[in-house]
This record gives C-alpha cells, structure tokens and sequence, in this order.
C-alpha cells in the first residue's frame, strides 16, 4: 500500500499538471507539492513498519509473453527505505524551497509538473525489483531532467544544456542495456534483483558462466557501468553536470544531491554482487571513480560561479562514491566483506550523508542568488555573512560538513570511503583519495571567504537581505540533518547503517586529519582579504578542456565523416545509382522521339527503307546463312 503511495501518486500528480497546467495555475502548485508532502509521510510510514525481510512485491504486470515476464515489482528492502527517505525528503524540501524561488516565474505550473514527473522516475528506479523496471524509469528520469535543465528554454545555454545532458546520459544508456541483456541471456531470461543475487550466491547460470568464461562477466559489469556513467557523471560522460547548472536553483538541489546522479550509485549498489564476481571490473570501476574525484576536485579550484563550484563538488563526491563500490569489492579478498545490499555500504553511506548536505549547499546558494538579484559570481559577491546570517551559518554547517570537518555527518562518511580504499590494498586509491579531501576543504574554505567575508564588492551584494521564511525553513531543516546523519540517532531509524572500519586505522584518521587541515590552511592564506583571485590555472578553470576535445572528435569523427557519407550519397546513390539509368533511358527517349515527327514524307521514307532492308536480309542474308 505504501510503496503504491509512493510510487503512483507523483505520476497521476505530473499527468494531471502537465496536461492541464494553462488552466490550473496556482492549483498546479498545490498539487504538485501536496503530492510531495503525502509521498514523503508514506516513506515515513514505510520506515516504522520495517522488518528485517526482503520482501519483493507485484505492483503491476506489464510484459507477458509466453515464457517472458516483465512486471513493475517493487523490492522493498533497508536499502530502499533508506534511500526513499532521502529521495522523498529532499524533494519535498526542494518543492517548498521552490515556492519561493519560483514565485515570479511565469511557468511555473509546468516547472512543478516536471518535479512531480522527476520524483515518479526517481522512486521507481528505487523500488525497482528488476533490471527491465529499473531501465524504463532510469530513462524517465533522463526526460524529467531535460524539462527542468531546459525550464528557461528561451535562454540559448539552457536550451543547450538541456540537450547536452540528454544526449550524454544516451550514451551511458545505451551500455546499460547492453549489460541488461547480457545477464538476460546468461540468466536465462530473469534480470529480477533477488534471482540475479542468487544465482552468483548460490550457483546457477550466472554462477557456471562466471566459471567458464568469466570475461563475459566482466562485460556485463561494464556495461552495466556504463549506465552510472552517465548518470552520476563519471569520467568521460562526466561533461554534462556542470552545464546543468543553467537550470532554476532548485532543479540543481533536485539533480545533484540524493536524486538523479546519485541513482548511478545507488544502481552500482544493488548489483554490487555482480562486480564483486569481476575483479577486473572492480579495478576499472575503482580507477575511473578516483580520476573523477580528483578531477572534479582541482577544476572545482579555480570556478568562479557558486554553483559551477558546488556542481564540480558534486562531480568529485560522486567519484568518490563509485571509488568506494570498486574498493569494496577489491577488498573482498583481502577479509572485508560488507553484504553489498545492505545499506552499511560505505558508497551508500557516504551517499546518504552527501545528499543533506549538498542539497543544502545548493539551496543555500540559490537564497544567495536570489538575494543577489541573481548573481552568480562569487567576486561580485562578499560581506553576506552580515546581510544573511542565517545562510550563512546554515551554508557554513554545510561546508563544514563537505570538507569532513570532525563531529559532521560528512567526516564519519569520507572516513568509511577513505578506509575502504585503504583496505583495498591499492595505495593508489587511498593517496588520491586523501588528496581529494584536501582540495575539497581549499575550495570549500575558498567560496565561503570569498562570497560571506570581506566587503561587499557589488551594490547587489550591498543590498542583499535573508531570503524569505519559506527558503529558509528548509535550510535549517537540513542543517540539522548535515550534522547528525553520520550517528546512529538518525542514521539507524532511516535505515542508513554505518559501515565497518568508519572509525578505522589511525592512518586513515591522520590522513583525513591532515587533508583537511592543508586545504583550510591554504585557502584562508591565499584568499583571506582578496579582490581578485590570486591564482590563476587556466588548465583547471577550462576544465582540462574536455569540451573543446571533445568538439574537436565531433568534428573529425562526425562532421568529417557526414562530408564523406554525403559525397557518397551525391557520387553514388544520387549519380550512379539514381540519375544514369535516368539519363540513359532520356536519350534513347529523346532519339525515339526523332522517329515520331508527325511528317508524312518521314513516315514513307521508313516505310520504304524498311522494305528495302526487309529484301535484303531474305535475298542475299539468309540464303549465306542456309549454306
């Protein structure tokens, strides 16, 4: 009944607003966030009838066709209690944020009816029982985002944003389904999550190929992987995140803390199991996640625009998000074996924990750009400590949170993730894990001197004020929880255990110590008092440039190769193939027609030639050919 609630009453939500948004105006408002608010006490209902069973349910049949079978199922586990609290709490604060935020806009029944559209697909890849479920809402969720990041459509850059992000996410996609059907066809038709769990667990198909041919394993895993590539913007499909920032404040709240990237994730987790059987898959994943993490962090260094900064943030905790999937199944052989669908996870934990504060951080900077006549630039900010105290300390718990400062929710998470990759047995992953953390404080510390402290740079800045009551409101809320989400008061009751070795060795506690110590420390020695940045990489604020390369590829593997295919079409199929044989037959056409002039004295004329020729060939032809 709940996971019902749950799941169908933001879709008739979106139906209803979408179709008829001209005529309902402020009625749309209302119930899209009534719909908000009653999903979220139906996951809190869900959370105080919790048990300790896996208990997967028929929601609805959808293919059936003789021996497939396709239903929308729900798996109602720990795991996906605790990440539909996070999913449904979040966007209902995210709805009363928006009231707000979107007061003044002149679309905003649509802007709510493709929230309401977003949390539908977001909840049913949480509930997902099967891989063909999960698939289908993975690419709702692609939709629903392209409505929010193109809300201003009228804008060139959102409007390319939007498409950007879409196009991106389809290449990911495209893998995903690939690994989908190669575990349906090495599982003999059944991508349930349970059946798949079992058959590596306690043998069977998936379990004999494992044995016998265990690279198709692996690229199953991949493929798989591929799918949370795009979606929780790992590199190389990593290039849409930060351009997704051209959507309303809120949208990037919605995306960038519990929801959309985090589904990449929260996928990963549940077939855990599966790249736990690939040690080579493990590696790959690993590696990517920490060279995102790291990237993301050194571009997020030298960004001047407060959501570009908390986007890259984003970019970098995700990365290390999927490092920690791949640690853990590193370390599985080294003696850590966490069950890899229970929510003690630490990739899940870390995630759990990102999700309260990032959705802060990112609420917390549309208030700053809204009391800035939307400003997004930091330099042209300062001083808003004084004009907006109560964001300001909100954003600092928040910050403070990020950097893994210790007694925050984010310190116990960063932990979990940094000691899982120093029980993987790969120092690669720990070093860089630990030098992550570190630019994360410096750029962290960085936003907050630049845009709360000094003298106010700019008269918006100047005449900036609190935002209203209804913004700040959820604020508080989620400072709350980005203080205590990382302890067992409320990590417990929702469902989000923290993980083994989250107070582990000491090496990874001075490590974590240190990082956080190095990157305060510098931030505040450059930027303390400063005008203007005093560094200036233009490596890092061109973000390595990924973009430009990648116009470059376009442009030679596609543009190149459409001049060549269309060369062909003209010389070929428009030449050879289309306009010869049309040329031929016009000239004998044009030849034939010489013969009909409509001439009396022609017509004789080849009347009498046709005789003579006639005589001829029975005179002297055929009598030669007799003999």
């Amino acid at each position: 009944m709940h996971a019902s609630i749950i799941l169908l009453l933001p879709f008739f939500s979106a139906l209803v607003i979408l179709l008829g948004h001209r005529h309902l105006k402020g009625a749309a408002v209302l119930i899209s966030v009534g719909s908000s608010v009653i999903s979220f006490i139906a996951c809190v209902a869900l959370l105080a009838v919790a048990d300790d069973k896996d208990n997967t349910k028929l929601l609805l049949p959808f293919l059936d066709v003789g021996q497939f079978h396709a239903n929308i199922d729900v798996l109602i586990d720990k795991q996906s209690r605790g990440m539909m609290f996070i999913v449904s709490f979040i966007g209902m604060l995210v709805h009363l944020f928006s009231l707000g935020y979107m007061k003044d806009d002149d679309a905003k029944p649509r802007f709510f009816g493709s929230l309401s559209l977003f949390m539908f697909s977001m909840t049913g890849i949480v509930l997902a029982g099967n891989l063909i479920m999960m698939f289908i809402f993975w690419e709702l969720v692609g939709l629903s985002s392209y409505l929010l990041i193109g809300h201003w459509y009228q804008k060139a850059s959102a409007a390319e944003a939007c498409k950007k992000a879409f196009l991106t996410n389809r290449i990911g996609d495209f893998g995903f389904m690939i690994g989908i059907l190669l575990l349906f066809g090495l599982n003999k038709g059944d991508v349930s999550l349970d059946n798949l769990r079992d058959a590596f667990v306690h043998g069977g198909a998936l379990f004999d190929a494992q044995k016998s041919n265990p690279g198709i394993i692996t690229a199953a895993a991949l493929c798989i992987f591929m799918g949370a590539m795009g979606k929780s913007a790992q590199f190389p499909l990593h290039v849409w995140l930060p351009d997704a920032m051209e959507g309303p404040t809120p949208v990037s709240a919605l995306i960038h803390a519990a929801t959309m990237v985090a589904a990449g994730v929260y996928m990963l987790v549940r077939v855990s199991f599966l790249i736990e059987a690939s040690p080579l898959a493990a590696e790959i994943i690993a590696g990517i996640g920490c060279f995102t993490a790291l990237m993301a962090a050194l571009m997020a260094t030298q960004q001047n625009d407060i959501k570009r900064v908390l986007a890259y943030s984003t970019l970098s905790q995700l990365g290390y998000m999927v490092m920690a999937v791949g640690a853990v199944a590193m370390a599985a052989k080294n003696g850590y074996e966490p069950h890899a669908a229970e929510p003690g996870h630490p990739a899940m934990f870390h995630l759990y924990t990102h999700a309260f504060f990032k959705a802060m951080l990112f609420l917390g900077s549309g208030a700053v750009i809204y009391a800035c006549h939307h400003e997004q630039d930091i330099w042209k900010m300062g001083g808003l400590r004084k004009h907006m105290p109560v964001t300001f300390y909100t954003f600092a718990i928040g910050t403070a949170a990020l950097m893994g400062v210790p007694f925050f929710s984010g310190f116990l998470s960063k932990e979990a993730v940094l000691g899982v990759a120093f029980d993987s047995g790969c120092k690669v992953l720990f070093i860089a894990g630990a030098v992550t953390a570190a630019l994360t404080a410096f750029y962290m510390t960085r936003l907050l001197i630049v845009a709360f402290f000094g003298k106010p740079r700019t008269d918006s800045a100047h005449h900036a004020t609190e935002a209203p009551m209804i913004m700040i409101l959820p604020l508080a809320i989620l400072a709350i929880f980005s203080v205590l989400s990382g302890y067992d008061i409320l990590a417990t009751p929702l469902q989000a255990m923290k993980p083994p070795h989250v107070e582990g060795h000491q090496t990874v506690l001075w490590a974590s110590l240190i990082a956080l110590a190095v990157g305060v420390s510098g931030a505040i020695y450059l930027y303390r008092g400063k005008d203007k940045d005093p560094v200036n990489i233009k490596l890092f604020a061109n973000k390595f440039y990924f973009d430009e390369i990648y116009a470059v590829i376009i442009l030679i593997c596609q543009d190149r190769l459409a001049w060549v295919v269309n060369a062909l079409e003209r010389i070929v199929v428009d030449g050879l193939v289309a306009r010869l044989p049309t040329a031929i037959v016009a000239r004998l056409g044009a030849a034939t027609r010489m013969l009909q002039g409509g001439h009396l004295q022609g017509y004789t004329f080849l009347l009498g030639s046709g005789v003579i020729a006639v005589v001829y060939l029975v005179v002297f032809v055929l009598p030669r050919l007799g003999h």
